[in-house]
């Protein structure tokens, strides 16, 4: 199972991820998010970085020509949707990096598969989260009801995130879908917004080989 830890603001804290064996390391490059990167990480650091985990840019909402110059100027492997990106954006990206598209999964939602259905050729991965009620993209804490997922078609890796923390070891390794690829962590292992608590990580990472 991979694990993607989202929300990294420190160089020192991307080099003990790759030690650990984190598949994925997310960077967040949506200003009002407080896990915000870009005033945190120079792209100077990072750029040139030899991490065997690959640095995924967390973008809501942004157009093409920026995301694609943050992919240039971080050097990163990945950009995650988080967004109402349509899937002619994604499709021109994934040109030339990969893509996650990351659903908000509310109450609501009854299908995932028809959220899914026009993403399925223009993507990598998927990402599925909890939506909040003041419209957050991401970072609640909260999970939503996986049950939705595991009824799902997909046909595509994805992710599971959404207020996942130690307390659900057993859930994620019970958890049985084809194409249920990893999970993705962000709020339940802080110290503070952006600073991982690195003792919780090692147990999580520990706790799912």
């Amino acid at each position: 199972m991979n694990l993607k830890v989202c929300g990294i603001t420190q160089l020192k804290q991307l080099q003990q991820l790759d030690a650990l064996n984190v598949a994925y390391a997310g960077l967040i490059f949506h200003k009002a998010s407080p896990r915000y990167v870009v005033d945190k990480i120079s792209k100077d650091e990072l750029k040139d970085t030899d991490f065997d985990l690959k640095k995924v840019g967390v973008f809501v909402n942004a157009e093409y020509d920026e995301i694609m110059q943050r992919v240039d100027d971080y050097g990163l492997d990945v950009v995650q949707l988080h967004g109402d990106e349509t899937p002619e954006l994604c499709e021109e990206l994934s040109e030339d990096v990969e893509v996650i598209k990351a659903f908000s999964i509310s109450d609501k939602i009854t299908s995932i598969d028809d959220m899914i259905v026009d993403y399925d050729e223009v993507c990598d991965y998927y990402l599925f989260d909890n939506a909040s009620k003041d419209g957050q993209a991401g970072g609640t804490g909260k999970k939503f009801d996986w049950k939705l997922v595991k009824k799902s078609k997909i046909e595509k890796p994805f992710f599971l995130s959404g207020g996942i923390s130690l307390d659900d070891l057993e859930i994620i390794k019970s958890f049985k879908h084809p194409d249920y690829f990893g999970i993705d962590v962000n709020s339940k292992f802080e110290k503070s917004p952006g600073i991982k608590d690195m003792a919780l990580l090692l147990q999580l990472r520990q706790g799912i080989k």
